[in-house]
């Protein structure tokens, strides 16, 4: 969430950061008038307040005094007093309300490092890696999978149905292994890992950036009023939330492996074959609280280390920031890691890294105190390290063989068992 008092005192230049996501926020200018309907509000009820303390005092004095018909006619300005605060603060709570309600559904800033742009076009390459191997009659995943019989496509939606997959035999066990390996390699650069619910409290998907303004594309368990995750970054980051954490404690960083859920709403007919856009996928995260000064720092040590699974695995891939116009809702700046998928001749994104600033920590109350005492909202940064099923389509289709098999990576290996999958 954008904290308002700057919003409202900056908001020309506000609506003008904001458009360059490609959307109109000019309705942001009902900030200005609801801003002030509420200090005129507050204002109105604070006089009524000091009025009516002012005669409750004369009250006991003058009956004290034995002035009755005095006290009296006090006591009935007091009670109109109080209704007409009550009324007051009816109204406030209502304008607060859709303060509140507007900046919801509002962004984050995107930060002025930024490239302009209108959408995934206009996306910047940073770096390249590795060597893109040439593959005779190449063929895309879901076929390497089935011929295989690691991956039941059919039984996985006769189950619960489209979009949703058995891992089966050596696909089991080649997920389980690169969740080990992914985990191994964050806990040695520094990350401390956590296994979180997975289902949560509607106000811990509010809280990083989720609800209200995807509510579609969240499973939500009506029962219990619980929403099942679409990353581990919701519980991990919400952890804190509402603490007050000391500089000397940050950062902070995590990983944990969990399954996620999306419905997807947004993505009728995209990738419906294989295993690149599914309801429910396996994923490593990685979730950063920094000081404000630090963020930008932690980011880039994010993306190095989610570089650094794809260089052990020797996927080709590559690291571009997005622009203004292709950014997720609470990022500031976002970094996507795009492995090479030699089936669809084309890069596709396995991890988005992104410093948030303080927009979530604002959502969450989730705040540290610095070496000079002073109280500040924390930064919040989130990335995947890595989207175990799009590592797993990668593999089979960088590492295949003119026999059908697939080669084991190298690092893979020792967790898999075996060098081949035949």
């Amino acid at each position: 969430m954008l904290d308002q008092k700057y919003v409202i005192e900056n908001i020309e230049q506000v609506i003008k950061r904001l458009n360059d996501r490609q959307d109109d926020f000019s309705y942001l200018k009902q900030l200005v008038d609801l801003a002030d309907q509420r200090k005129k509000l507050i204002a109105e009820s604070e006089k009524l307040k000091e009025a009516r303390n002012s005669n409750s005092k004369k009250v006991g004095e003058l009956m004290a005094a034995k002035k009755i018909s005095e006290a009296d006619e006090l006591k009935k300005l007091i009670l109109e007093a109080k209704k007409t605060i009550e009324s007051l603060d009816e109204k406030l709570a209502i304008v607060e309300e859709e303060i509140k309600a507007i900046l919801d559904v509002t962004p984050n800033i995107p930060d002025e490092s930024v490239p302009v742009g209108k959408d995934e076009d206009d996306n910047v390459e940073i770096r390249k890696w590795g060597n893109i191997r040439k593959i005779n009659n190449v063929k895309e995943h879901w076929e390497i999978a089935t011929n295989l019989d690691i991956i039941d496509f059919e039984r996985g939606t006769k189950l619960s149905g489209s979009r949703f997959i058995i891992y089966k035999g050596l696909g089991a066990r080649l997920e389980r292994a690169i969740m080990n390996l992914m985990l191994d390699e964050h806990l040695k650069r520094g990350y401390v890992e956590v296994i979180p619910p997975i289902l949560v409290q509607p106000q811990i998907m509010h809280g990083t950036g989720n609800l209200p303004k995807f509510a579609a594309d969240a499973y939500y368990v009506e029962k219990d009023n619980l929403f099942l995750i679409p990353t581990a970054e919701v519980p991990v980051t919400n952890m804190y939330r509402e603490e007050i954490l000391q500089e000397s404690q940050l950062p902070i960083r995590h990983c944990a492996y969990t399954p996620c859920f999306r419905q997807e709403a947004g993505s009728a007919g995209k990738d419906t074959k294989g295993i690149i856009r599914l309801h429910q996928f396996n994923k490593v995260e990685m979730v950063k609280i920094t000081t404000q000064e630090e963020s930008f720092n932690e980011l880039e040590k994010m993306v190095n280390d989610a570089e650094h699974i794809l260089q052990l695995l020797e996927i080709p891939y590559r690291v571009i920031i997005l622009s203004t116009g292709d950014m997720g809702f609470s990022s500031s700046k976002t970094y996507d890691l795009e492995l090479w998928m030699p089936g669809q001749d084309k890069y596709r994104e396995v991890s988005s890294c992104s410093n948030c600033k303080d927009f979530q920590a604002r959502r969450m109350k989730l705040r540290y105190k610095d070496n000079a005492g002073v109280i500040k909202l924390a930064h919040t940064l989130n990335g995947s390290g890595l989207a175990i099923d799009r590592v797993i389509a990668a593999i089979l289709e960088n590492y295949q063989n003119a026999d059908g098999s697939v080669t084991v990576p190298t690092a893979l290996q020792p967790y898999l068992g075996v060098d081949k999958i035949s």
